[in-house]
């Protein structure tokens, strides 16, 4: 069993040909809405890639709540953790240029209720399995819910974004930590020429997995025990990038549920990120398993 705990929001996205610098303003394409929020994202993603998957959230008493969970309910997630609140869903306002690169703002709302007591609640039952946590909640419940996961031994892995100023104090509490490039530059001090260096060096640290998602480079591992890992991406013409780190996220959890080793997850979880970025939107463009299977044969 995989348990996503985190967040759920419905995101608004409009394309421009490129990003407005601050200040400035550009002229749109066309706007969308499809339902988003990284714990949601990544839930959703761990489901497609055949797990079974609960998802621990909150949304608001508002019509936006229906549409944010409508694919993991039709898809079969476990939403029964996911509380109603007095909060409105929570909101992501996306821009995508015409090279797939975009910009992303969250407005919280219902997501800022989660607390640790719902931690406590959703893993009272739990023994075992994956945890799966990101950083769109309040940062005392994702602690609560890593601290829980060791006591009842299951695999933490903590994804770093959006990146907090207590994310390093935070990760430590994760069995595997997943970050992109600026992510990890962020979280261990290193320059950007120096990030294989230092991501040993943090792995024989903390004496956890570090895991950094390369883009179209695919992502690199270090294990606690100093072995590195490097998956490739596909050769992709990327569409829209903005679900890729989320469908990695998910499917890495996937597959080191279903007793694949480190490797094997990560090369399962890079190519699903590819594939996710031939598709505009976060979870619309999240590939089933049977897509994942094909690409990895062709």
């Amino acid at each position: 069993m995989i348990t996503v705990f985190g967040s759920t929001n419905l995101d608004q996205v409009g394309t421009v040909s490129r990003l407005p610098r601050p200040g400035e303003t550009v002229a749109g394409g066309t706007f969308s809405m499809a339902a988003g929020g990284k714990g949601a994202n990544q839930a959703l993603a761990a489901r497609r890639a055949g797990g079974s998957v609960r998802h621990v959230s909150a949304v608001g008493q508002d019509a936006f709540a229906d549409l944010a969970l409508a694919l993991l309910r039709q898809d079969g997630v476990d939403l029964s953790a996911v509380k109603t609140v007095d909060e409105p869903t929570g909101i992501a306002m996306i821009f995508v240029d015409s090279h797939g690169e975009n910009v992303i703002a969250v407005l919280p709302g219902a997501n800022g209720t989660v607390s640790p007591a719902d931690a406590e609640e959703a893993l009272s039952a739990v023994s075992g399995g994956v945890l799966l946590v990101q950083q769109e909640i309040p940062q005392a419940a994702t602690e609560r819910a890593l601290e829980l996961a060791r006591e009842k031994g299951m695999t933490a892995i903590l994804n770093t974004a959006p990146f907090l100023e207590t994310t390093a104090a935070v990760a430590a509490k994760a069995d595997i930590v997943i970050a992109n490039e600026i992510e990890f530059a962020l979280l261990s001090g290193c320059a950007d020429d120096q990030i294989e260096r230092a991501m040993l060096d943090w792995a024989k640290t903390e004496q956890q997995t570090i895991i950094v998602t390369l883009g179209g480079a695919g992502a690199r591992a270090v294990t606690a025990e100093g072995k590195v890992i490097v998956v490739p991406a596909l050769p992709i013409a990327p569409v829209d990038t903005v679900g890729a780190g989320d469908t990695f996220c998910g499917y890495l959890a996937a597959g080191l549920d279903a007793g694949l080793d480190l490797e094997a997850a990560m090369r399962r979880a890079a190519t699903a990120a590819s594939l996710a970025c031939l598709k505009p939107g976060a979870q619309p463009a999240i590939p089933y398993t049977a897509e994942v299977d094909a690409a990895a044969t062709r």
